[in-house]
């Protein structure tokens, strides 16, 4: 893949356009923080344990103003700030609420709506989606390490949100983003395309492999190890295509390109319920949704759609 054809693949995928200017070297400043929270075009991303929460309406902002925030149970000292806005200087900050959705169920001046299907609403700009992305993970993170993996002492939000204290052993935590390997696998002559579907997936989608990858490994030996596990599959040589980060809830997802050695498929693991060689017009089906067993490929917003696509278009 040449640089041009890998700039389209990633200007398709969602989550990329974060501009925010996360002002590193400045999250350690207690008295600027504050004063940005003060200021009053800052905006607060708020977050229940499953969704983002917003003011209804038909125009989603992607923030509320202090006092709102506030009023909804927010604290202070647990607002991890994102950045500012390149455009306008405008601050923006994420924290949880300490309500449920069940909660907020009847409140008519909110509406609650998830990450995955404000992407696939396109209901925000790119840049403003990858705030939100980055608002989500990190607000995740926060919710489930809230004690000390050394001691289990109660730890406390430090640097922005961006690091976890504890007051008891000194211990110091950083927020996770966990790698991950996707995977087209092609045969050796570049006209199938392995899929497979995992029983966690809506009926009938097909996908490429994936998976974790692990301490001491290269990301060629990670595909080639999920492949094999997943598939049966022996796989050759692996490039690498693009990233993408996947706040689902805190993963780097990194798009790759294998060539199998080998062609018969046995799936020996849970992971799969099915796995299967496809041709482009097969693909194709999948594609305009007339394969005739109701067959689809993940959705345009994921880097597994544009490595199906780029494939089945000959771009890879």
């Amino acid at each position: 893949m040449n640089a041009n054809s890998a700039g389209s693949l990633a200007m398709e995928m969602s989550f990329l356009g974060n501009t925010l200017d996360r002002q590193s070297t400045r999250r350690g400043d207690t008295a600027y923080l504050a004063s940005l929270l003060e200021k009053p075009d800052t905006r607060i991303v708020l977050s229940t344990d499953r969704t983002l929460v917003f003011a209804a309406g038909e125009n989603l902002a992607a923030g509320h103003r202090l006092e709102v925030a506030l009023s909804l149970g927010a604290v202070r000292e647990e607002m991890i700030f994102l950045g500012l806005r390149p455009e306008n200087g405008e601050a923006l900050f994420a924290t949880a609420l300490p309500a449920t959705d069940e909660d907020l169920a009847d409140r008519t001046d909110l509406q609650l709506i998830d990450l995955r299907t404000l992407a696939l609403q396109n209901a925000f700009a790119p840049q403003d989606m990858g705030a939100l992305a980055q608002a989500r993970a990190l607000i995740h993170w926060h919710r489930t390490h809230q004690f000390c993996s050394r001691c289990g002492e109660k730890s406390h939000l430090s640097e922005a949100g961006y690091r976890r204290d504890c007051p008891s052993c000194g211990g110091q935590h950083f927020p996770r983003t966990d790698p991950c390997v996707i995977m087209l696998i092609t045969d050796e002559s570049g006209d199938k395309a392995l899929l497979g579907r995992p029983a966690r997936l809506p009926e009938g989608i097909y996908t490429t492999l994936a998976g974790f990858m692990e301490p001491g490994e290269t990301i060629e030996q990670a595909v080639r190890r999920e492949t094999l596990e997943e598939s049966g599959i022996i796989v050759g040589d692996v490039r690498l295509i693009a990233n993408q980060p996947w706040p689902f809830p805190a993963n780097l997802m990194l798009g790759c390109i294998g060539k199998a050695t080998s062609f018969d498929i046995a799936i020996e693991d849970d992971e799969l319920e099915a796995c299967k060689w496809c041709d482009r017009d097969e693909v194709r089906q999948m594609l305009a949704d007339t394969h005739p067993e109701g067959h689809k490929i993940p959705p345009s917003i994921s880097i597994a759609f544009e490595l199906i696509k780029g494939w089945l278009d000959g771009t890879l």
